[in-house]
């Protein structure tokens, strides 16, 4: 049995995505997260219990551009973050994960996590439209809460993984 949090996180992280066998996804190493980090340091957050992290999200800033090749299925997940400009304006947020463990869900933990993200990043740029690739139901619909929240419309990238 796991005990530890983040180990528990990263096995989710393979469970949900299945990054480790599909290279066309992302996958977060710490120079994915330095690039993330230069973006806006509000991109990855996570929510943590006295055994580590119990929730993690993720949010890539990108351009119009890219977030409607990326919708469309012309570009890969990893596509999209390599293209995406470093140091510019960004139009675009993609609502790329938000993972909790089973016994904090239903609490509200990523939402409000992605929620102050996109706040802290809108300060900054003017972002028009939020995306997403929903792996499950209950991505969508946290997508599309949020979407509503900050009165910005939601594109989806239909595609299954």
């Amino acid at each position: 049995m796991i005990s530890n949090n983040y180990e528990r996180m990263l096995k989710l992280v393979d469970e949900v995505f299945a990054t480790s066998s599909d290279p066309n996804q992302i996958r977060v190493t710490p120079e994915v997260m330095d690039r993330l980090k230069e973006m806006h340091p509000s991109t990855f957050a996570e929510y943590s219990d006295s055994n580590g992290p119990v929730a993690w999200i993720m949010i890539i800033p990108s351009t119009l551009e890219l977030m409607n090749c990326f919708v469309k299925g012309e570009i890969s997940e990893n596509e999209l973050f390599e293209l995406t400009p470093s140091n510019i304006s960004y139009e675009a947020l993609y609502l790329c994960s938000a993972l909790v463990l089973e016994e904090y869900r239903r609490q509200g933990i990523a939402k409000r996590l992605i929620l102050q993200a996109v706040e802290n990043i809108r300060q900054q740029f003017p972002i028009k439209a939020l995306f997403v690739w929903p792996f499950t139901k209950e991505g969508e619909l946290i997508a599309e809460n949020i979407a509503r929240k900050v009165s910005l419309p939601l594109y989806k990238r239909l595609e299954n993984k």
